[in-house]
């Protein structure tokens, strides 16, 4: 079942979320930086909103799953792209869904692989329950209470739209 929620006011809610963050802590230059793939064409589109100067970068993160090995399937697997040095650099992860954490630390595993960034701030379309690590995100299109077995998936990139699937 498709939901078309409000996905532009969910992404400007969170433009102004990191537009204060940004000018209360100060980030000079911040980049942004999406998690394939759904965190891309939201990091896409939050860029244009905050008018970054770098081009985005993209993380696919599938070696780095806790879970890689209990999937049991060939991900497909895409290049991160990272054309810029994140030494010393403010990132802003985006990514569409958080749920347990997981693909977050993977991310940050990744991240810390290519140096060490001045501070990450971490954006999410939708905070969804079901956290199975001490992950929270600093800037949130909108939290959304879940079963479980249910799953919420974001299908683009044109148009966006949120995909809820209720579990049996």
């Amino acid at each position: 079942m498709s939901h078309t929620h409000d996905i532009p006011g969910m992404l400007d809610a969170m433009a102004a979320q990191l537009r204060a963050l940004i000018e209360q802590r100060h980030l000079h230059n911040p980049v942004m930086v999406g998690i394939h793939t759904g965190g891309v064409w939201i990091a896409a589109q939050l860029h244009r909103r905050l008018g970054l100067t770098d081009r985005p970068g993209m993380l696919d993160i599938s070696f780095y799953r806790d879970d890689f090995t209990r999937i049991g399937i060939n991900p497909v697997v895409h290049t991160s792209e990272l054309k810029f040095s994140i030494d010393d650099r403010h990132i802003i992860l985006v990514d569409d869904v958080l749920h347990t954490g997981r693909t977050i630390r993977a991310a940050l595993n990744e991240l810390f692989d290519y140096g060490r960034p001045a501070s990450i701030l971490l954006a999410v379309l939708i905070d969804r329950s079901g956290r199975e690590l001490p992950i929270e995100a600093n800037a949130v299109g909108q939290r959304i209470e879940l079963a479980e077995r249910d799953h919420i998936k974001l299908t683009g990139p044109d148009p966006l739209a949120l995909e809820i699937k209720h579990g049996t």
